[in-house]
């Protein structure tokens, strides 16, 4: 029982870890996207608000004060992370922002929807 808890305290971390890189790339992308003109500045706003979301509500929901507070707070990251997917393929799709620079921002947001869909599935099973 204390290993399940231990690998799940570690898994835990891993997510936070992720998301707050995430995080922090998602600031430099803002910066670029603020210095430029026709919708960028914009897109630039929306996509660092939800980007930088994922790892607050993260952090959040480790400090849950139920099991149910938990799973609300990682759905939230949830649906930021689909959010941040979909500016980022915005950005892409307008070529605002060149592909290249944002296809590894876009594969780590779908990871991250990935891992939070899992944890959010697993959590209301137990």
């Amino acid at each position: 029982m204390n290993n399940k808890k231990t690998q799940r305290n570690s898994k835990e971390k891993d997510i936070k870890e992720r998301s707050f890189s995430f995080a922090c790339r998602i600031v430099k992308l803002y910066q670029f996207l603020a210095r430029k003109r026709g919708g960028g500045e914009v897109l630039g706003r929306q996509v660092l608000r939800s980007g930088t979301s994922i790892g607050a509500n993260l952090e959040e929901a480790s400090a849950g004060q139920s099991k149910a507070d938990f799973i609300f707070k990682c759905n939230i990251a949830l649906k930021e992370a689909r959010e941040t997917y979909y500016w980022l393929r915005l950005l892409m799709t307008t070529r605002i922002v060149p592909v290249s620079r944002l296809r590894q921002l876009a594969n780590e947001s779908n990871e991250l929807v990935a891992i939070l869909t899992t944890i959010v599935k697993k959590s209301r099973s137990r």
